[in-house]
């Protein structure tokens, strides 16, 4: 560093910072939360660290320097994390007449609580599923008799209690066979499942709602103090992200362990309140095949975020379904997330 200007120097000391912290990124994924719950929250932003390296390793490029090799470094290796945060093009092949089709949607209760400035937001659901057509839906934050999927002769409508306002749901246009729901203990979030039967084949379809990592504290809990109010915020914040990364690995055992007993080939949807670069998204996905990653395009953003394009809501699927395409709607904005679709056939 003898040979560097004084401002050299200290962007140095910010790269090999930023070195260490995405080497800490790459790691965590496979280490449970409940070691390093705080650490966890690197994972969030793993994609920023990403970009920020590439920004380094050009600064140091165009002057010629072999401090680039240190950002050079860290994206060779992380090259297999690229295609979970954004893929160059889309696959979309010949349609046939044995492919179906799946849509995830976390609707967040048709708006039952007016977030959006819009009364019409139940019909406008409605209307956009029935455009899209998928041959099976899931659906998480439901609220029941606010809007109209009548086009499906099969469904399954879980509530935890008659008291709940919000639960999920699986409407199929195939038949099911057998359903049923994973309890999450000291949790409104859960897990529903249903084997439906296409032809020949059983398929049996999850829809999960993870624990929220609860970025937005109640306000009610923050001192009205103006000088302590951004300190207790960022603390309650992390506090609660903490906890909520111990609780969805929690969540994500009790999951497994159901799943592993499974004997059809499986399709996992839902909001997974985390990103793809989490134990917890490692840890449910196993050895199935993210269709995003399989068939999409661009960033492929789920959750209305303003200032990030984040991937919390997924479609993963058997290794013996072939994913033709997937698409994420990003342009239909009647809830916090976007719906996302694939279709797929069996091989």
């Amino acid at each position: 560093m003898t040979k560097l200007s004084w401002f050299n120097k200290v962007m140095f000391v910010l790269n090999i910072v930023l070195t260490v912290l995405t080497f800490a990124a790459y790691v965590l994924p496979f280490l449970a939360p409940k070691f390093f719950p705080f650490l966890s929250v690197l994972t969030l932003v793993m994609p920023l660290m990403l970009v920020f390296n590439l920004l380094f390793f050009m600064y140091w490029l165009f002057q010629a320097r072999k401090q680039m090799l240190l950002s050079g470094l860290v994206l060779l290796l992380g090259i297999t994390f690229i295609n979970k945060f954004y893929k160059l093009s889309s696959l979309d092949l010949t349609v046939e007449e044995s492919d179906f089709t799946v849509m995830s949607y976390n609707v967040r209760m048709f708006d039952l609580y007016e977030w959006i400035d819009d009364k019409y937001i139940p019909e406008k659901i409605s209307d956009f599923v029935k455009d899209q057509n998928p041959d099976i839906i899931c659906i998480q934050e439901y609220s029941g008799n606010l809007a109209d999927f009548d086009q499906y002769r099969y469904k399954f409508i879980f509530f935890e209690n008659k008291n709940n306002k919000m639960g999920q749901a699986i409407y199929s246009k195939f038949p099911i066979v057998e359903k049923g729901d994973i309890h999450f203990p000291n949790s409104g979030n859960n897990v529903i499942f249903a084997d439906i039967k296409k032809g020949k084949d059983t398929v049996r379809v999850y829809s999960m709602h993870m624990q929220s990592i609860k970025i937005s504290p109640d306000v009610h809990e923050i001192d009205e103090d103006l000088n302590q109010i951004d300190k207790k915020k960022s603390k309650m914040i992390f506090r609660r992200m903490s906890q909520a990364f111990k609780e969805q690995q929690q969540q994500a055992e009790l999951f497994k362990e159901h799943k592993n007993s499974c004997p059809y080939p499986q399709i996992i949807c839902g909001d997974m309140n985390n990103s793809a670069f989490s134990y917890v998204y490692r840890s449910i996905k196993g050895q199935l095949n993210d269709s995003f990653e399989e068939a999409g395009s661009g960033f492929g953003t789920t959750y209305n975020f303003k200032y990030y394009p984040a991937r919390i809501d997924y479609i993963f699927t058997d290794k013996k379904m072939k994913i033709k395409s997937f698409k994420n709607f990003t342009n239909f904005v009647n809830s916090d997330h976007y719906p996302i679709m694939a279709r797929m056939s069996f091989e």
